[in-house]
């Protein structure tokens, strides 16, 4: 029996047969020119049907395409993926808009690996309100559905949770039981009504328009609209006073001056318009944190976040369009404004998904102001993330974290080493590597080099030999490898330690150079240098590690050549040979110690006699006739004999 694979032949042509050279199975090549020129949903399969990746595309066609009509050589997740890919799969949408929603959806069912990916976030609670019943609860739940209810949450402080619900308790009298009311109702009301704790709707003692009216405050109050609370509240205790009902009165008085208590610390920064959502991001390697700060009437009244996985080869915009798509999208409660750190993949997708919340990119001012205190919380919980997973011993530093923003690096760059070449006027040449972690210099891991493979002064098959030997041997000796490799010199430099890297296979390490003279820093593949401010803490760390390169450098080419000074002129001493010479050296430090030596002295060094003494000063310049200081009173080996 012949399968579907066995009758359907597959396109003949130039570009399918360099697909198929690079590994597009043959499911795939047949399925390639069916495809359609519209909005639309993939999904790459392995060869037992299970989903590896989900994507969207303005154009299924062209965007299928595009996998095979490179070699992505400078992504290794890619290629991973195309070497598992079997099959294809896609789904049709009527527009961009309902592609991201879709995708976001098949991603949070399928959890495919090579996709950026959410953490699980089912063990965080939520408050529940079930709004679609005549009397509805408020429950602690892990589970979201599409169930009509309202969700609050989810709480990754637990306590924070606790304490919103003793609220509730406190100020509202909803119910606890678990009745289908009315279509279920008990015979007689339960202990909370005999406690004030429920008015008892089951028996009927308090009517649904009246119950519905306090879920209404319920609602604001988890919503974050406490001060619309606290004026009803206020009404209420008015109103019982009137009534001589003194005790409510009094427990309103309580509850008034709780809540009054709880809107005080959440005061954070007064903005126009008052309502928004500010997004804040951070990111190290294969993972990144997401922060929400909800702020309302100028409060900020929640911080949610996620964090990501499988963030390798993504670009930031990407990672961050991903997760907005995944979880803001999907949020309750909405402001009618978020404000996000930079521009991200898919914005006008996204933008028309939200309908009535604008996305917006602040640069300056209130807002901006917003946006970089919710990136601190983001950095925040990353480095708790990773000191809990032991993949860090400390906090990064800020000046780590903005040189990261600031050059668009995929891995936070916790330890860097900075190399730099020194001569004197073309003789030698060496060069120093200098190791900083966490914005600060770790000693330990300082290394120096000399120029072994040519002659003379070539700066760039300097570093080239510097950068390769450093990294071979680290490699060879399964040391840890910096975050970030930085260069001292120009564009020339840094591609010649490109080169280095590309003949090592080194992808795991980020590479840049600083030029001196405009203190410009230049990144492989991009034309134009970045410009950091002057008084950037980015830039003070860069020129920090410069500078101690320099030094680091510089003295151990004054030291080697003064070596070279020092053994040219011995070497002009007749029976003179190099164990000899560095035995003078060792003993008097220098060639000016010799001249200053006696006879004596310098006939007490091993190998030597008194004629070879008088032999070394002659040759140094030291007249016989030079004073003879009396002998040491330790008497030497060679003096008894």
């Amino acid at each position: 029996m012949s399968t579907l694979s066995d009758r359907v032949e597959l396109p003949d042509d130039e570009w399918t047969r360099a697909a198929l050279a690079r590994g597009m199975p043959p499911a795939v090549a047949q399925k390639l020119p069916h495809l359609p020129d519209s909005p639309g949903v993939y999904l790459w399969k392995d060869g037992e049907g299970g989903v590896l990746y989900v994507g969207k595309a303005k154009r299924l066609r062209a965007r299928v395409r595009s996998y095979w009509a490179q070699d992505h050589e400078s992504s290794p997740k890619t290629r991973g993926l195309l070497r598992k890919v079997r099959d294809l799969e896609t789904i049709v949408v009527p527009s961009e808009a309902h592609a991201l929603i879709l995708e976001a959806t098949l991603i949070k069912e399928y959890r495919p690996r090579f996709n950026v990916a959410l953490r699980d976030d089912k063990s965080y609670p939520c408050i529940k309100v079930t709004v679609q019943e005549p009397f509805p609860r408020v429950l602690v739940t892990r589970r979201i559905l599409d169930d009509g209810a309202r969700y609050f949450g989810p709480y990754t402080d637990v306590g924070a949770m606790r304490r919103a619900l003793n609220v509730v308790k406190r100020l509202f009298t909803v119910r606890s039981c678990h009745y289908d009311l009315p279509r279920e109702a008990p015979e007689r009301p339960c202990l909370d009504y005999f406690i004030k704790r429920c008015k008892a709707p089951c028996v009927g003692y308090q009517d649904q328009a009246d119950y519905r009216a306090m879920i209404d405050e319920v609602v604001w109050f988890l919503d974050g609209r406490t001060s619309d609370v606290v004026v009803r509240v206020r009404e209420r205790m008015h109103e019982a006073a009137e009534r001589l009902d003194f005790e409510r009165a009094a427990e309103l008085r309580d509850a008034l001056g709780h809540l009054e208590r709880m809107e005080e610390p959440t005061v954070v920064l007064e903005v126009e318009g008052g309502d928004r959502d500010v997004v804040g991001y951070a990111r190290d390697g294969a993972d990144a944190c997401v922060v929400i700060l909800r702020i309302r009437g100028g409060k900020l009244l929640a911080r949610d976040h996620r964090l990501l996985e499988h963030a390798d080869d993504e670009e930031d915009q990407s990672v961050l369009g991903a997760c907005l798509a995944q979880w803001y999208r999907t949020i309750e409660g909405r402001a009618s404004e978020v404000l996000v750190p930079f521009e991200f993949e898919d914005r006008e997708m996204l933008q028309a998904a939200l309908e009535r919340t604008a996305i917006r990119v602040p640069q300056r001012g209130p807002r901006r102001a917003l946006v970089d205190l919710a990136d601190k919380n983001a950095q925040h919980l990353l480095e708790e993330f990773k000191l809990a997973a032991l993949e860090a011993e400390e906090r990064a530093a800020d000046p780590v974290y903005e040189l990261q923003r600031e050059l668009g690096l995929p891995r936070l760059p916790r330890s860097f080493v900075t190399f730099d070449i020194s001569h004197a006027q073309g003789t030698d040449v060496v060069a120093s590597a200098v190791w900083f972690e966490n914005a600060r210099p770790k000693r330990s891991e300082y290394r120096k080099f000399k120029i072994k493979t040519f002659e003379g002064n070539d700066d760039f098959r300097s570093m080239h030999e510097v950068v390769t030997r450093y990294f071979r041997r680290r490699l060879d000796e399964e040391r840890p490898l910096p975050d970030l490799a930085v260069i001292d010199g120009g564009k020339g430099q840094l591609n010649a330690a490109r080169t280095a890297f590309d003949e090592l296979g080194l992808t795991q390490v980020g590479l840049i150079s600083l030029a001196k003279r405009d203190e410009e820093i230049f990144l492989p593949g991009k034309p134009d240098p970045v410009r950091l401010p002057r008084r950037s803490p980015a830039l003070r760390m860069l020129q920090q590690a410069r500078d101690e390169a320099h030094r680091f450098a510089i003295t151990f080419q004054r030291q080697k050549r003064a070596a070279r000074t020092i053994t040219s002129e011995l070497l002009s001493i007749p029976g003179v040979g190099p164990s000899k010479r560095r035995a003078l050296l060792h003993v008097f430090g220098s060639v000016q110690g010799v001249k200053d030596a006696t006879v004596e002295q310098i006939a007490a060094v091993p190998g030597f006699g008194e004629a070879s003494a008088r032999k070394v000063l002659r040759a140094l310049g030291v007249p016989d006739s030079a004073p003879v200081s009396a002998p040491d009173p330790t008497p030497s080996t060679e003096s008894n004999a």
